[in-house]
C-alpha cells in the first residue's frame, strides 16, 4: 500500500469524525430533539416525569417520579420493582432571597446620621524653633 491511499483513508476518516462530532455539538447546543410519534402530547404537557435516578448498585437503583402533582419513590430491581413512598406534592413555598435571610439573621444597622459634617476650625500655624547650640566661653 502506497502514501497516498493511506492518506486519503485517514482523511475520509478524520472528515466523518469531525461531521459526527460537529452533529453532537449542534444537538448538545441546541438542544436537538428526535421526532416523537404523531399525536404524542408535546414534553410540557406531558403528566409524567422522572426527577431523579439514585444507582444503589450496577442491578439496583431508587427512582423519584412525579405523576399528577403526586411524587413516587421506587426500587427497580432484577428481582422485581417496589412503590416505597408515594407523596402528594405540596405547592412549594417561594425559596427566600439573600436580602431576607440576611435581614433575618443580621443584627439591626446602626443609624446613620445624614447630618452635615461639621466645619473644621482653623489651627495656628506651628512655628518651629531651632535649638540654638551652647556656646562656652572658655
Amino acid at each position: 500500500m502506497t502514501i497516498l491511499p493511506l492518506l486519503r483513508m485517514f482523511g475520509a476518516l478524520a472528515l466523518v469524525l469531525g461531521g459526527l462530532a460537529g452533529a453532537l455539538w449542534a444537538v448538545r447546543r441546541y438542544d436537538l430533539r428526535l421526532p416523537g410519534r404523531i399525536g404524542a402530547a408535546p414534553r410540557r404537557d406531558r403528566r409524567l416525569e422522572l426527577v431523579e435516578r439514585l444507582t444503589i448498585d450496577p442491578r439496583r437503583s431508587v427512582l423519584l417520579v412525579r405523576r399528577d402533582g403526586r411524587e413516587h419513590l421506587l426500587l427497580i430491581a432484577p428481582e422485581g420493582h417496589l412503590v416505597i413512598e408515594a407523596v402528594d406534592q405540596a405547592p412549594a413555598a417561594p425559596a427566600p432571597t439573600f436580602g431576607d435571610l440576611v435581614a433575618q439573621h443580621a443584627p439591626p444597622a446602626p443609624p446613620v446620621d445624614h447630618a452635615p459634617p461639621k466645619p473644621r476650625t482653623p489651627r495656628a500655624p506651628r512655628t518651629r524653633t531651632r535649638a540654638k547650640p551652647e556656646t562656652t566661653d572658655a
